[in-house]
């Protein structure tokens, strides 16, 4: 919840935006960085203003029906400043999807766990492909080094899992 209070408050520090352009450039821009729903997001910015650090404003332009248009207040850009050094620092607990399915691996047949674990290699080879082709943003852009991150832990991930299928398939004959 923290961090998408503090990617919320960081949209809204760069400049005032109305909740359809957050959500589109969460969707355009960082979906491959977070899964924020839209419902999610009007949600937070609700609490946000209900809790001070945001300030709300209805505009109207021409006969298009009234948007709210949302702000970050002095107490919201305080909050995004101990958000954001928070979570620098922050080494965090990871929980990968597939962990809990790794632990009853040995349920299944051998053949039958690597061929799902070969299944699972494809997806991350594409999830690999997908990032590694992700345009750069410029120098110094900190977009382009969660990017990178993510990639990395992605091959991190592909080259255990390779290593785990050879073993497995060693240890079957």
């Amino acid at each position: 919840m923290e961090e998408r209070i503090l990617l919320l408050l960081g949209l809204l520090k760069v400049q005032s935006q109305h909740g359809y352009q957050i959500n589109e450039f969460i969707e355009r821009n960082l979906s491959r960085i977070t899964d924020m729903k839209k419902a999610t997001a009007y949600a937070t910015l609700n609490r946000l203003h209900q809790d001070g650090y945001i300030s709300v404003q209805t505009e109207q332009e021409e006969n298009r029906p009234p948007r709210k248009v949302y702000s970050i207040t002095e107490k919201g850009e305080g909050r995004f400043w101990e958000l954001l050094r928070t979570s620098l620092a922050e080494a965090g607990q990871m929980t990968l999807p597939g962990d809990i399915g790794l632990m009853f691996l040995d349920h299944l047949p051998c053949e039958e766990a690597l061929s799902y674990l070969k299944i699972r290699l494809v997806k991350l080879e594409e999830q690999i492909e997908m990032y590694a082709n992700i345009p750069h943003h410029g120098q110094q852009s900190s977009i382009d080094l969660t990017v990178d991150r993510r990639l990395r832990l992605l091959q991190s991930d592909r080259d255990w899992l390779m290593e785990t299928i050879e073993r497995l398939s060693q240890s079957k004959t």
